[in-house]
Parts: structure tokens; C-alpha cells; sequence
């Protein structure tokens, strides 16, 4: 679970690349110019009617390559291609419905470490004395270490609840309620290490934010019931 409490868990994510289809098309051009002498002689000369044209060229056009399919993890293997969590317009308001917005899209982020083993997303947002991260980040680190990956384990948002003022630290206070499902220490070959229950009940964790020239950032985060 994601407690204030160190616990072992996740490799880099594998992401699709998208491809881009180019074509190149080159047209011709005619032409005429000339026009015969009037007076033809036997020595004249005249210029005689001419034309050019090129038919058009295509390049090969390359068909765009989709997205590489996701894939959720499994017992023989590390989740695949998951796609980057996007921070809705909402959360990048001044507002306390921003702020509610960017505390879900926290814990996306969060989901997405689960699943990758990659926390630098949740790092760009989160502050170095933030508790719940350190004890996900140290999950992560060594649910993924070696080629291990962690199955399962993903956090609902069940409410979020602000009201927006600032406190004598100069931040701003959310409330958010959580469950965790159960997840699976995975390596090579099957190999299962252990199974955490997760959080079998909701919970509430609380995160401290202030609003900057880049958007919200999470200073702190802890687990208060």
C-alpha cells in the first residue's frame, strides 16, 4: 500500500512511437512557344511548336504506424507501451476545482509509476520532502530492479475535497480518499516474491500545494486516516 511506511516495488515504460507519413508530389509544367514564318522560304526557318510535360511523381507514402498497443502486466511480464498520463486543462487552473483536478492527476501519475517503474513524472510535480512519495519511490525502485516488474496495484480516486484557503505555511490543503488494489512483487521466468494487500479499505491522504508560474506542485503528501 502506499502508506508513510517504506515498502520494496517498478523498469522504464516502452513506448509506441508514432510514425509520420510524408508525400511528395512534383508537378510538370507544358509549354508552347513559336509561331511559323509567315513568308516560309526554302532557307527560312521557323521555330516550331514544342511542348513539355512531366508527369506528376509521387514519393512512396510510408502508412502512419499506430501507436504501439498497450499492455497490462501479467504474471510472464512488465506492462508495455503505457501511455503518459495527461494533465487535464482544469488542473492547470488557479482554482479549487484546479486544485482537486491536479490532486487526481497526482495519483495518475502515481498509477502510471505502478505500472512503468518510472517516477520522474511524479517528481517533476512533487517536492523532495513529500512522505507518501519517498515511500513510493523506494516501492518502485525495488519492485523494479534486476528486470522485476509489479503486477497489479493501482489507486482509485474515490473524492477529493478543498477548502481552498491558504494555511499559516502558505499552502493549500486537499483531501483525497483512495483504495488501493492488491499487487504482486513479479521477476523473470514466473517468479513471484511476495503480494501486498494493497489497501483493502479507503483511505485519506492529504497533499499541500501551492500554485506557481508552471501550475500546481505538490509539497508534501501524508497519509492522515
Amino acid at each position: 500500500m502506499i502508506r508513510n511506511s517504506a515498502q520494496p516495488a517498478v523498469p522504464a515504460a516502452r513506448f509506441g512511437a508514432l510514425g509520420l507519413a510524408a508525400i511528395l508530389v512534383l508537378g510538370g509544367c507544358s509549354r508552347s512557344s513559336g509561331e511559323p514564318n509567315a513568308e516560309a522560304a526554302e532557307n527560312s526557318s521557323s521555330s516550331p511548336s514544342s511542348s513539355e510535360s512531366t508527369s506528376p511523381m509521387e514519393s512512396a507514402a510510408p502508412s502512419a504506424t499506430p501507436a504501439a498497443a498497450y499492455k497490462p502486466a501479467t504474471a510472464e511480464g512488465p506492462a508495455e507501451n503505457v501511455p503518459m498520463p495527461v494533465m487535464p486543462e482544469v488542473a492547470k487552473e488557479e482554482s479549487a476545482e484546479g486544485l482537486k483536478a491536479f490532486a487526481t492527476h497526482w495519483y495518475d501519475l502515481m498509477n502510471y509509476g505502478f505500472e512503468t517503474g518510472d517516477v520522474e513524472p511524479l517528481k517533476q510535480i512533487s517536492g523532495p520532502d513529500c512522505v507518501v512519495c519517498g515511500t513510493a519511490y523506494r516501492i518502485l525502485g525495488n519492485g523494479y530492479a534486476n528486470d522485476d516488474w509489479i503486477l497489479g496495484g493501482t489507486l482509485v480516486t474515490m473524492s477529493t475535497k478543498t477548502n481552498y484557503a491558504v494555511t499559516s505555511k502558505g499552502v493549500y490543503q486537499v483531501l483525497i480518499q483512495i483504495r488501493q488494489d492488491p499487487y504482486e512483487y513479479r521477476g523473470p521466468a514466473g517468479k513471484l516474491y511476495e503480494v501486498n494487500k494493497g489497501l483493502e479499505a479507503t483511505t485519506v491522504q492529504m497533499i499541500e500545494a501551492t500554485y506557481t508560474e508552471n501550475g500546481w506542485f505538490a509539497h508534501n503528501a501524508v497519509t492522515i486516516q
